[in-house]
């Protein structure tokens, strides 16, 4: 995905890397690794991961980066890493010669002056909106990026409704739906889906700090792909990011296939975040 001058593209990086820094801390407790800080989420919900501590400015040696994950296996949570890699270019190296693999994934931003895009009212006849605290389509909205994510691509996968249903059943009980619907009411959290049914057939979240928000976790039911649901998805994102001041809203595309979904809303490449893990 071929990139754009955004401005000043340093300070941009920074700028996200203030907001890589932030965002996490309203849920998570945090751990000093010296030129690596450790999130630990409080509860349920995805895990979070080492990144380079901000304004760290020295080397990050293979034995740092064994110390992060020697915590994190002590924790039982995934041994994680991720940070981009041209603001910190020499930790792949570290990570990798401690084992991990690394997988690169396009780093976009929608710049100011790109005009916010146009939000359909419904997409073949499945209603795109915004998700309130106590919205009944809510536990859906949280589970179908699992199963989007554990059947990844664009293609049509396997994954329906009926593993909708069980994923909602399953995930009962285990509070995660209060915390989000607290995040919501809190301003933290604003969530998106493509509704059919009462149900979310596609949905994903934007997290504002300030005036910069990163929208993740959009993902679509294998079953229901190809039907422009997750373009217009982050197209309510993006709307409802702007109309609360957000300046700078930034995503992490899974792939460059993902990436051009994002490109056809203005989305621009600027750089290439990295996730190191064990390989599989």
């Amino acid at each position: 995905m071929t990139s754009v001058d955004l401005g000043d593209r340093r300070e941009l990086l920074n700028r996200l890397e203030r907001y890589y820094d932030a965002v996490p801390r309203s849920g998570a407790r945090v751990e000093d690794f010296g030129p690596l800080t450790l999130f630990i989420r409080e509860g349920q919900g995805w895990p979070f991961y080492s990144r380079p501590t901000l304004g760290w400015s020295g080397a990050v040696s293979t034995a740092d980066v064994n110390r992060a994950r020697s915590r994190q296996r002590e924790l039982g949570i995934p041994e994680s890493f991720e940070w981009v890699a041209e603001t910190a270019p020499a930790l792949r190296a570290a990570v990798e010669q401690a084992g991990l693999a690394v997988h690169e994934h396009p780093l976009m931003v929608l710049a100011p002056e790109v005009p916010t895009p146009a939000v359909p009212e419904a997409v073949g006849g499945v209603v795109v909106r915004t998700v309130e605290a106590d919205d009944p389509v809510l536990p859906s909205a949280l589970a179908v990026p699992h199963l989007a994510f554990a059947e990844s691509g664009t293609g049509v996968g396997a994954a329906g409704l009926a593993d909708l249903d069980k994923a909602v059943r399953d995930r009962a009980g285990d509070g995660s739906i209060e915390r989000m619907a607290a995040r919501i009411l809190a301003g933290l959290t604003s969530v998106a889906a493509a509704v059919e049914g009462g149900t979310a057939l596609c949905a994903g979240q934007h997290q504002p700090v300030g005036s910069v928000s990163e929208i993740v976790g959009v993902g679509t039911l294998p079953t229901a792909r190809r039907r422009g649901l997750a373009q217009a998805v982050t197209a309510v994102l993006v709307a409802h990011a702007r109309s609360r001041g957000v300046k700078t809203i930034f995503l992490s595309a899974g792939d460059d296939d993902v990436a051009r979904i994002y490109a056809r809303l203005g989305f621009r490449s600027v750089g290439t975040a990295l996730i190191a893990e064990p390989p599989e």
